[in-house]
């Protein structure tokens, strides 16, 4: 440890963070109070959807139907059940011509349709036993969620001669979002208390244990009233309050930790509270600022994306992880300041059977670590090579990915939601729910549309085309925000219904939408239906993907070398950081695609994983092991800007934040799990897939790539063009300063360290 950072007195940043300690801790508590009640019932403004992408076809078309033929897209289902009588015998159709009455009357419902007004054959089960009768909630989603809560107890059970049961998407979008908000309630109850006794056996201080978790309480409740007033502006997905609990946790616990442990550092050095408040943040705060700037890149690049879906982790995440910085370098020196020595009380270890240990023996700690980091360096060649080899056939499974939507099949499978579509899926004839509706524009006449219909029902994979083909939307436009739109809008349309015989997320089905767009009609035609929405989704992925990744890959590049001033190490970091994710990837289609260990998880296998979710993990989980290689370079850089000595700095940075990087991504990986309890298969495969790649990128990645790949490297790990070593030198910024020597001194000559590495030769000294 240098020691220019305990002798320089507190100025500039590091002043101004130290000079009113009790006022910084008296507004941190009241901005604390002022987002409780700010953020208070975010929860029920918060939507279930996002998935799609808007301004596609399929988007366009599914607004247009909205409003030409609202019963077009029915989002309420009464599953009509008789009891053991078939559908058509007088009391049972007697009683289903009644609810469907009843329910056209009521003033939230338009467009009702049932197999007992209509008489067909796609809204009766195979077995004659089960009907459906399909109707249409309209407004936004608040007043779609607010009618499915009023309607859904007054249909569901018992009607004279049927059973009813309540599904469509509207229920099954207010099931999820009741069903998150219970699952998060229950993540937290989890996480909270197992976090604080991992904390209070990493610090053995019951004081130093409970100040990382009060900055992740000031971080998710700061965001939770950040996201309650973007919902003023905006739609902002409801698994966003998941990341916000996720990462406000995780990465403020990670912050903090790495200032308490250099604070705690410092003092035992003999410095002073506010000396040791000062060093803290000159090298690790740095090192926090640097992390939060990585993580909240690797978010921004959800931005590029058009799904609300996606920006909303965007929205969350970025304001969580600032939140996090914020509170690890501003309201926890205050408190660390006022503590002083006290942030060692409460010793809990004084009650524990003592071990002998490095520590106790006299010997640093962190020896352990040092002397795997000195194995993997002599054996460079085989660690780097073995490893890459078994991170690469870990995301092997990846290769046979599928994407899909997401469905009913999220829900647990008790959920009504999720047993009325599956009712659905296996008794009724075709895939109802997976209907691709195609709507004609430009006052298509009824022969127009019949022929039409018979090229779209000669087409493979379709079982029946259906449609109101005579009926028509008369002197109605849609609205036009774009010329794209504008060029359909007309004063007259139809629409056909095409069903498909695979599932609407299948490969065949999202081919029949190719087949059915590639169709020549005489009036403007356009598709929509779950899988012309997947397709859609598919695309817009597809064409903003590249844009994403350059965008996350040029700022790591940048943020790492204003960090060590090497072009070589920024180019590592994000080549290991990929390699890190792939087990992550492969787990996923391995266990959630695929369906292996789903009856212990507790999840239905659908066959595809969510189109979006894959972007989300990768901006998540690529951030968060930037955050770790963060910690892991600044020490590597404040010893070789000491030493000179390659070798022995990287041993030195594994053997100093080893073991601060494995409590981090086990507390971590602690708040994922608990996310990952949750009944909904989404936000299951986001906590423990995350919780993989945050362990694997912590005691894989970190303990044998880095070094072996450092080793290999070798002096041109440093190594930057000089016009590069000029800007890092007038712009870039080190852990320590200007860590080689204090004011006044000749800069030492550097000796290597033999307890670090002893069985390595020492470098000749050399700039950093």
């Amino acid at each position: 440890m240098s020691d220019v950072n305990r002798e320089r007195p507190p100025r500039g940043w590091t002043r101004a963070m130290t000079a009113r300690p009790r006022l910084t801790l008296l507004l941190a508590l009241l901005f604390t109070a002022l987002a409780v009640v700010a953020g208070s019932g975010v929860g029920d403004r918060l939507r279930g959807g996002g998935w799609e992408a808007p301004g596609s076809e399929s988007a366009y078309a599914a607004e247009a139907l909205d409003r030409y033929f609202p019963d077009a897209q029915p989002n309420l289902i009464l599953l009509v059940d008789g009891r053991g009588a078939g559908v058509d015998s007088p009391e049972v159709a007697a009683e289903g011509r009644e609810l469907g009455r009843r329910l056209a009357a009521d003033k939230d419902v338009s467009g009702v349709t049932s197999y007992w007004t209509t008489g067909a054959p796609t809204l009766r089960a195979e077995d004659g036993r089960e009907a459906v009768i399909a109707a249409r909630i309209g407004g936004d989603d608040d007043a779609v969620a607010g009618a499915v809560e009023r309607l859904a107890p007054e249909y569901r059970g018992r009607h004279g001669a049927v059973e009813v049961e309540v599904g469509g998407m509207a229920a099954f979008r207010n099931e999820l979002q009741t069903t998150i908000q219970e699952d998060l309630a229950r993540a937290e109850l989890i996480a909270l208390p197992v976090t604080l006794l991992l904390l209070v056996m990493v610090f053995g201080s019951a004081v130093a244990a409970v100040l990382p978790l009060g900055v992740g309480i000031v971080a998710i409740l700061g965001t939770n009233a950040v996201l309650r007033g973007l919902t003023a502006f905006t739609d902002v997905s409801v698994f966003a309050q998941n990341l916000t609990t996720a990462l406000g946790l995780g990465l403020a616990i990670d912050y903090a930790l790495f200032v308490v442990r250099r604070f705690r550092e410092e003092l035992e050095t003999g410095a002073d509270p506010l000396t040791a408040v000062g060093a803290t943040l000159r090298t690790a705060g740095r090192t926090v600022l640097f992390s939060a700037l990585t993580v909240a890149a690797a978010l921004s690049a959800m931005f590029l994306f058009p799904q609300y879906f996606l920006r909303s982790f965007a929205y969350a995440g970025i304001a969580v992880v600032l939140l996090a910085a914020a509170a690890a370098l501003v309201i926890l020196p205050a408190a660390l300041l006022l503590l002083g020595q006290r942030v060692n009380s409460l010793d809990l270890r004084r009650v524990l059977p003592r071990r002998r240990s490095g520590e106790a023996a006299g010997r640093e700690p962190g020896g352990g670590y040092a002397r795997l980091a000195r194995l993997v360096m002599r054996r460079a060649p085989l660690f780097a090579i073995g490893t890459v080899a078994g991170l690469v056939l870990l995301g092997l499974p990846f290769l046979q990915v599928q994407f899909g939507t997401a469905d009913d099949r999220q829900l647990p499978a008790t959920a009504e939601a999720h047993v009325v579509q599956q009712h659905i899926r296996d008794g009724f004839p075709g895939n109802p729910g997976g209907a691709i509706t195609v709507l004609a524009e430009g006052r298509p006449t009824a022969d127009q549309l019949g022929d039409y219909s018979g090229r779209l029902s000669a087409l493979p994979g379709v079982v029946v085309v259906d449609g109101p083909a005579g009926r028509y939307a008369q002197g109605r436009r849609t609205a036009a925000p774009g010329p794209a739109e504008a060029a359909r809008a007309t004063d007259g349309a139809a629409y056909l219904t095409v069903l498909p015989k695979a599932e609407s997320v299948d490969e065949a089905s999202q081919d029949l939408v190719g087949r059915i767009r590639a169709v020549d009609a005489p009036f403007k035609a356009s598709a929509t239906g779950t899988a012309a929405q997947l397709v859609d989704t598919k695309d817009v992925i597809a064409d903003r993907l590249p844009w994403a990744a350059a965008l996350i890959v040029a700022v790591t590049l940048l943020l790492v070398f204003l960090l060590t001033g090497s072009v070589v190490i920024p180019l590592q970091a994000v080549l290991l950081n990929a390699l890190s994710l792939t087990a992550m990837f492969g787990a996923v289609v391995w266990v959630f695609q695929d369906g292996h260990l789903s009856g212990l998880l507790d999840f239905t296998a659908t066959g595809s994983i969510e189109t979006t979710l894959p972007v989300l993990m990768f901006c998540v989980a690529f951030g968060l092991s930037m955050d770790y290689g963060v910690f892991l370079l600044s020490r590597i850089k404040e010893e070789h800007d000491r030493t000179g000595d390659h070798r022995a700095a990287v041993v030195f940075g594994v053997r100093r934040t080893g073991g601060l990087i494995t409590a981090a991504a086990v507390i971590l990986a602690v708040v994922m799990v608990a996310i990952g309890t949750s009944r909904i298969a989404n936000t299951k495969m986001l906590g423990l897939g995350i919780a993989l790649a945050v362990l694997m990128d912590a005691m894989v990645v970190r303990t044998l790539l880095v070094p072996a790949v450092m080793r290999l490297t070798g002096r041109a790990t440093w190594w930057a063009p000089r016009p590069l070593k000029a800007l890092h030198d007038r712009f870039g910024l080190s852990e320590g300063g200007d860590p080689g020597r204090a004011p006044g001194r000749e800069e030492p000559v550097p000796q290597p360290d033999p307890d670090v590495n002893p069985d390595l030769e020492p470098e000749p000294a050399r700039s950093g």
